[in-house]
């Protein structure tokens, strides 16, 4: 009997990538036999992380749309047509009996070729407000997982499960003094001060890297210390900065530990990112990016704010902040851990299990092709 194969598409971002791999995991560990390819685009960061993962990649030339620049679009009409190739020979070769979708670059062409050749499409939206390629995609896909509620305003109502997030299974919930010190000794910080994470998304983000910039003598002069990941793209401006009180990272790959040396969380708005902060009940001041589709990460930031598991700052706002008149309020154990636990109560965490469950009942002993 021919193997049970599945295609996972994902990229761009971590707030794509990760959730894919958690899913791929999920699903291999409810059904070891099964095969999983991933289809990313070329020299975007799915290339590296996914293989570091252990799964197998293929990329394919493709790129997003430019809002602010005409000519680095040149080229799109290009790319996605000889995406849409590429896409339709890796299922011509492949043969899936599903195709799961977490967003990224590649996976409009590769859910739309699976779409045309009648194999089962799956989506994951981490965000409350989707972007237009999966809203296109939904019209066909077989499934939609979603982690908000009322998402039946851009999707089939009928296609939905709310899930949640995925989020990723090394994350633990710890909160003892042993695992604490730990995890702050890893990053080089004392054990005793107060502990503020600063991660601007896995790329980086310029703006509040200079807000945190602008703030740093203030913060370590109220007997604050740092984690703080910067990106690839400006590490090496800050990486001189990197003392005792302040760990500069270009990316950080424990984020188990970060999460645990952290008293409160300073982030983007992505929907893993909140998803990962929810989960640990960990306080949060949220800079939604403006420059997101549809403005999604300021509605993301939104849910929690209005049902006070955040505090919300505008990116413009954020480098004329003073950070230390904000942070001293979580100082206070009480109000961090009023803050953690609202924004613990709004969200799912068993959704890479009930996803892959959920795929892995519908192929058992089915193949679409």
């Amino acid at each position: 009997m021919r193997r049970n194969k599945i295609i996972i598409s994902c990229g761009g971002t971590g707030g794509h990538i990760f959730p894919a791999i958690e899913i791929a995991k999920s699903l291999k560990t409810l059904n070891p036999n099964i095969d999983l390819l991933f289809v990313g685009a070329i020299n975007k960061m799915e290339m590296v992380k996914v293989p570091k993962a252990g799964f197998p990649i293929i990329g394919i030339w493709i790129q997003g749309l430019y809002r602010q620049s005409v000519f680095k679009n040149l080229l799109f009409p290009v790319k996605l047509f000889i995406s849409l190739i590429h896409s339709f020979l890796i299922l011509l070769y492949y043969r899936p009996c599903a195709v799961i979708g977490t967003g990224g670059f590649a996976t409009g062409p590769i859910l739309f070729a699976a779409s045309a050749m009648n194999y089962k499409t799956y989506i994951q939206e981490q965000n409350c407000f989707p972007g237009l390629t999966n809203k296109l995609l939904g019209k066909r896909a077989h499934k939609i997982f979603v982690a908000h509620n009322d998402m039946d305003v851009f999707f089939p109502i009928k296609k939905i499960i709310n899930f949640g997030n995925p989020v990723r299974k090394n994350l633990k919930m710890k909160n003892d003094i042993k695992t604490i010190n730990a995890a702050r000794s890893f990053f080089g910080l004392s054990h005793n001060k107060f502990t503020i994470l600063v991660i601007g998304g896995s790329l980086g983000a310029e703006p509040i890297n200079k807000g945190v910039y602008s703030n740093l003598n203030s913060l370590i002069q109220n007997d604050c210390q740092l984690i703080w990941q910067t990106g690839g793209l400006e590490y090496e401006y800050y990486k001189n900065l990197n003392s005792n009180n302040c760990s500069v990272q270009n990316f950080i790959e424990r984020m188990d530990l970060a999460y645990s040396a952290a008293d409160i969380v300073v982030s983007r708005a992505g929907a893993i990112a909140i998803a990962e902060i929810s989960f640990l009940a960990k306080p949060s001041i949220l800079i939604p990016s403006p420059h997101v589709t549809d403005d999604h990460q300021n509605k993301n930031a939104y849910y929690l704010k209005k049902n006070n598991a955040t505090i919300l700052i505008d990116e413009s706002d954020f480098i004329n902040t003073s950070l230390f008149n904000i942070v001293k309020d979580f100082k206070d154990e009480q109000y961090r851990q009023q803050i953690g636990d609202n924004a613990w109560k709004l969200f799912n965490y068993n959704a890479a299990d009930n996803i892959a469950n959920t795929i892995i009942n519908e192929i058992k002993n089915k193949h679409v092709k």
